[in-house]
């Protein structure tokens, strides 16, 4: 049985994620889906590439992941598919991918092109990738070969001697607010400095917490999460919004000795 995950901008509202499913089941035989999220932000293949990057390697190996954001992105739009780690990848090439892994290689892909007006296409090029991979007809007997890869760009951190630059670029469901700096970022700029971690003027936080219930309830903490990124958090509380922090906002981390 092939398992194939889910993740789009279709929202939780609408028919376009079941349309979705009901393509890839009647191209398939015995085909799982199943759902990483449909709450990726409208067109933003950032958030939808972290979602997907830090939840993939989870799966068993040979699993296929559809990434079905931004899925008319122009006026002449491809389907790509391609093998990383064990891994398969479906979606439009619109730079989603090379968000994940920048060192991917045009000869690596294979194309499926679709227009822009007929919504069906798009979907059923991602239901011929899983037909494909769940019967192991080999890529290149339903598709081209290769394909000239849109470059997706993310706002990185801006580093200083004495500083760093980041930015909010993830809000979880429990309003975990997720910023753009790794353990091993701020481990390298810090060289073993004291630090000031501002979400706000005024209101720094001075050390990295290892869990939730390091503070009291209702208390403001810093820690690493499981992805490895910086994260600011309440415990048992709503950060994102006793704090007011919002997607794509400054966080400024100041080092010293």
């Amino acid at each position: 049985m092939a398992t194939i995950t889910l993740t789009s901008d279709f929202g939780n509202t609408d028919y376009y994620s079941a349309i979705l499913k009901a393509s890839i089941i009647g191209a398939t035989k015995n085909a799982q889906t199943v759902d990483i999220s449909h709450s990726v932000e409208q067109f933003d293949i950032v958030q939808a590439a972290f979602l997907l990057k830090n939840s993939y390697a989870y799966f068993p190996m040979a699993t296929a992941h559809v990434g079905a954001i931004n899925l008319y992105y122009s006026t002449k739009n491809e389907m790509i598919c391609f093998l990383r780690n064990g891994h398969y990848f479906i979606g439009p090439n619109n730079g989603l991918f090379t968000l994940i892994f920048p060192d991917l290689q045009d000869r690596e892909v294979f194309t499926i092109k679709y227009t822009s007006l007929l919504k069906m296409e798009a979907y059923q090029a991602i239901a011929t990738f899983a037909r494909a991979i769940e019967q192991r007809i080999p890529l290149d007997e339903v598709a081209e070969h290769g394909a000239r890869l849109a470059k997706g760009f993310t706002i990185q951190p801006v580093i200083g001697e004495n500083s760093i630059r980041a930015t909010i670029i993830h809000i979880d469901h429990y309003e975990n607010v997720i910023v753009n700096v790794t353990r091993k970022l701020f481990e390298q700029v810090r060289k073993n400095r004291d630090f000031s971690i501002f979400y706000n003027p005024g209101s720094p936080v001075n050390r990295i917490s290892e869990s939730y219930s390091d503070v009291p309830l209702g208390e403001i903490l810093c820690m690493f999460n499981t992805s490895g990124y910086l994260e600011i958090a309440i415990n048992l509380g709503k950060a994102s919004s006793l704090l007011a922090l919002k997607k794509d906002e400054t966080i400024h981390i100041d080092f010293y000795s």
